[in-house]
């Protein structure tokens, strides 16, 4: 009996020791929490994959979902790092925790699919966001749901401050042959805001009535580097036959920048226009600088804080409606963000 009780106090303390080490918990490069912790009091989780952290413009969007979260729920926020099978696996860890929501960026929006299914089996409504999943994929249950903003309009818009440039500046056609000579840096093949965005914005200047002749184009994949690499690839093939840099994000119209700089641009009276999309930080500085001509407004502010509360209301079993989300819902299913045009003179509005 007596040696009993001496076992007592060991058994409590190592149970408190384990109980220690749990809480403390983990983290790394690939995951973050956010919100107010705990899991508690019947505090809701809700799991996020983001298809790749190292996406400037998403980086923007997670920090917004972690914003609204915090005191209303925990958020577990997991890289994908830009693999869908690495994706599909967090999904997976995400069930398996039997968490309340889920919040997922797609890598390739035509899987959306199968993670649908899973969700579906397993009950746990899901949010997609910023890729758009297939329309027929999106009808597959009613709890599912999509935050974004359309890229057609952002390509739209990203044509139209070219064009206001073009017409204010007739020193911009070099050659005097009343053409745009243009280059175009695209994202990733296939994904709706590449294609959309390439697309509309060209129609945009065309709609204004002016002629435009593609004299390069090429995928860069979003990427800073990538770009770079491609405009001085263009720049050495063509000089200065190019009037115009059309670029699908911030990121590339920014690569590009640098390998114009290289090449002896924005100094010295040489100019040439680049419009991308995004509103970055890095973007407004470079408004800032003059070296970017213009950049669309695509808010990650208010798709981060819609997201979140969308998957919050799934959470609470509850059906997302402005009431309750504070975002209009179209057609039952899709928040819309709305894009802006930000110039040099307006940069305030996207700070």
């Amino acid at each position: 009996m007596s040696k009993a009780k001496k076992w007592i106090p060991v058994l409590v303390a190592g149970a408190v020791a384990v109980t220690a080490l749990s809480a403390c918990g983990k983290s790394n490069d690939n995951q973050e929490s956010g919100g107010s912790g705990g899991g508690g009091g019947g505090e809701k989780t809700i799991g996020v994959a983001i298809y790749k952290f190292d996406d400037t413009f998403m980086t923007g969007v997670r920090n917004a979902i972690s914003d609204a979260a915090n005191g209303k729920a925990k958020v577990d926020i997991v890289d994908s790092q830009n693999s869908q099978p690495t994706q599909n696996d967090k999904v997976d860890l995400f069930i398996s925790k039997k968490y309340d929501a889920m919040a997922i960026n797609a890598v390739d929006r035509t899987a959306a699919g199968v993670i649908i299914d899973k969700a579906k089996a397993a009950n746990i409504p899901v949010v997609f966001l910023n890729r758009e999943p297939l329309a027929d994929d999106m009808k597959k249950w009613d709890k599912v749901y999509y935050v974004g903003a359309k890229a057609e309009q952002s390509g739209t818009m990203e044509g139209e401050l070219l064009v206001d440039y073009w017409k204010a500046h007739p020193e911009a056609d070099k050659n005097k042959d009343g053409v745009i000579q243009y280059v175009m840096l695209k994202g990733e093949p296939g994904h709706q805001d590449a294609e959309l965005r390439t697309k509309f914005s060209i129609q945009a200047i065309e709609d204004a009535g002016l002629k435009v002749e593609k004299v390069a184009e090429d995928t860069a994949m979003w990427d800073r580097a990538k770009a770079q690499d491609k405009m001085a690839t263009f720049l050495s093939a063509h000089g200065d036959k190019i009037e115009a840099v059309l670029a699908n994000n911030d990121d590339m119209a920014l690569g590009a920048i640098e390998a114009l700089k290289a090449a002896g641009y924005f100094k010295d009276g040489k100019y040439i226009p680049v419009v991308g999309v995004d509103a970055t930080a890095p973007a407004l500085q470079a408004l800032s600088d003059g070296t970017l001509l213009g950049t669309v407004l695509n808010d990650a502010k208010n798709q981060g804080a819609a997201t979140f509360k969308l998957a919050l209301a799934l959470a609470n079993g509850e059906t997302p409606s402005k009431d309750n989300t504070g975002y209009d819902i179209t057609d039952g299913k899709y928040v819309w963000i709305p894009y802006k045009k930000i110039t040099k003179d307006n940069m305030d509005d996207a700070k």
